[in-house]
């Protein structure tokens, strides 16, 4: 898209205030265009009972865009040519991406090294040797540039094939001491972030981050963790997204080992060495060359119109009992299909509006709430 108007607008809406990436995609999807959708956001709110959010200022993404390119980074928007279409696979993909570096890396086969901050001496070097060897093998390495096991998968493939995906702005050095390997894997590799120059990482934005690390690699593996790890957070969303999580076994005598030994008792993978990773993730070979080529030829289907906004409006009777179906406890979507007696697609449509007027968060697993 580069500098086109609807690039602008894309960054606008998802700028703005109560958009998340699911609500980014529907709004596109129900209206064709971000401008459209912008449009729509003031009548949604009111009709969804709440004040109008805030929509992002002209002159914010002017600064944000100046700012980005200032840096010598640049926008990869979710259905550009180039986006990776495994990341594209989930359910929140990021709507955007600020990128530097060798974006072509994503065209490589992705496998995801993630584990303890406070590893061991001896996981750190296990992690670094196994980085190299799946470069070696042509795979990229993805982690989080955490201190530990991440720092450690960096270092194992920087200047080949590494790619970091950071919690904060893309000029945001964290932690501190990682600063000058951010700066190499931006020279030499690929830095990822999805929050605008400027952000300090907080503790929410670590679970997004983790999502990208997730969603672009073919397959986890687990290096150390603790059982309530962020680590197994990756891992996690890694299976739900329908990839391979591997763990590499550990001492029960070491807390370290504990969420790894954990995910092997749970269903994860043991693997010990870079030809068992290669040998689980090959399968995906044929399945990424058909999503690369669907993305690359169709990629303006996803953001075609799907049903006309007007035939998707919920008359006030219609959406009193969908109302009356929420709560402050989490219920999937397709459960509030099915009890409300609602279409699908009007269903979606009323929690727009409700989320847009900031009455409604979404949870993990396609669920809903009450705000709280």
């Amino acid at each position: 898209m580069g500098k086109s108007q609807e690039a602008f607008d894309r960054l606008r809406l998802i700028r703005s205030e109560n958009i998340g990436p699911v609500t980014y995609q529907q709004m596109i999807r129900k209206f064709g265009s971000a401008a459209h959708a912008l449009e729509a956001i003031p009548d949604m709110a009111k009709r969804g009972g709440g004040r109008m959010p805030r929509i992002a200022d002209r002159k914010q993404i002017d600064a944000e865009i100046a700012a980005v390119h200032k840096l010598g980074s640049r926008f990869l928007f979710l259905d550009d040519p180039g986006y990776p279409p495994l990341l594209a696979e989930l359910s929140n993909p990021p709507p955007a991406l600020i990128w530097r570096g060798r974006l072509e890396l994503l065209e490589q086969p992705i496998v995801a090294i993630v584990g303890a901050r406070n590893a061991s001496a001896a996981a750190c070097r296990f992690a670094r040797d196994l980085a190299n060897s799946l470069v070696e093998a042509g795979v990229s390495i993805v982690s989080g540039l955490a201190k530990g096991i991440d720092t450690a998968a960096h270092q194992g493939s920087l200047g080949k094939a590494t790619i970091a995906v950071i919690a904060g702005g893309p000029d945001v050095f964290y932690p501190p001491e990682n600063e000058q390997l951010q700066r190499d894997i931006a020279q030499g590799g690929l830095l990822l972030a999805e929050q605008p120059p400027g952000t300090e990482p907080r503790a929410r934005h670590f679970p997004y981050r983790n999502r990208i690390i997730a969603g672009l690699a073919r397959g986890t593996v687990v290096i150390e963790a603790a059982p309530r790890s962020g680590s197994l957070i990756t891992a996690r969303l890694a299976a739900e997204a329908g990839r391979q999580v591997m763990a590499i076994p550990g001492s029960p005598l070491d807390p370290r080992s504990r969420g790894c030994n954990m995910l092997i008792r749970d269903g994860a993978t043991l693997v010990q060495s870079a030809d068992d990773i290669l040998e689980l993730v090959r399968h995906f070979d044929d399945r990424a060359e058909s999503a690369g080529k669907n993305v690359g030829e169709g990629a303006s289907c996803k953001i075609s119109i799907v049903e006309e906004a007007s035939d998707l409006e919920v008359s006030d009777l219609d959406r009193a009992p969908l109302l009356n179906l929420l709560s402050t406890t989490p219920v999937t979507v397709d459960e509030l299909v099915r009890q409300s007696g609602l279409s699908p697609a009007s269903v979606q449509f009323a929690l727009l509006e409700l989320e847009l007027a900031g009455r409604l968060d979404r949870h993990a697993g396609a669920r809903v709430s009450w705000s709280e």
